[in-house]
């Protein structure tokens, strides 16, 4: 019951018009999954966003198929991921290119443009704590970031970096 596994792998690109319709193809390319298209909620004027607004694409996958993709992504990165990409639950980090990625080649309608991976861990026993009946009567679970720590570098070999101290010259 205690151990973690994967339970998810999120890709998902923003962007609003062409950049939009450009990240539907990219994500289909890549996961060769259907892809969603996200809509606002809110209303940042500032931004011209308003709710109904599609804003970003993204696809999701779970069991084989999330650790392979996984997997795969991570050498884009050269492997490597900073220690506050990894928080509670899950671990996050970007793709700058997509033709970064190992066996990925330049597609012409798309152009130059990047995505965001999250992967999201769970243990046995997590369905219980979305069910509505007797809710409250389980803990919250909780894997934390040491523990995803140590599955991605026994499981997917990849490197921490770890965090630099400030120096105080106050003193």
């Amino acid at each position: 019951m205690r151990e973690i596994k994967l339970e998810k792998v999120v890709l998902n690109i923003g962007g609003t018009a062409e950049k939009l319709d450009k990240g539907f193809i990219l994500l289909k390319t890549i996961t060769g999954k259907q892809p969603v298209k996200v809509a606002a909620t809110k209303r940042i004027p500032n931004w011209g966003v308003r709710p109904g607004l599609e804003v970003g694409t993204k696809v999701t996958l779970r069991g084989k198929e999330a650790e392979d993709m996984l997997k795969r992504l991570l050498p884009a990165i050269n492997n490597t991921l900073k220690e506050k990409q990894i928080r509670e639950n899950f671990v996050s980090f970007g793709i700058h290119e997509y033709i970064e990625i190992p066996g990925m080649e330049y597609l012409r309608e798309v152009g130059i443009m990047g995505l965001e991976v999250t992967a999201v861990f769970e243990r046995a026993g997590k369905r219980v704590e979305r069910k509505k009946i007797k809710y409250g009567k389980t803990r919250r679970q909780v894997i934390s970031a040491e523990e995803i720590r140590d599955i991605l570098v026994n499981k997917f070999n990849v490197k921490i970096k770890a965090r630099r101290k400030k120096q105080d010259d106050s003193e």
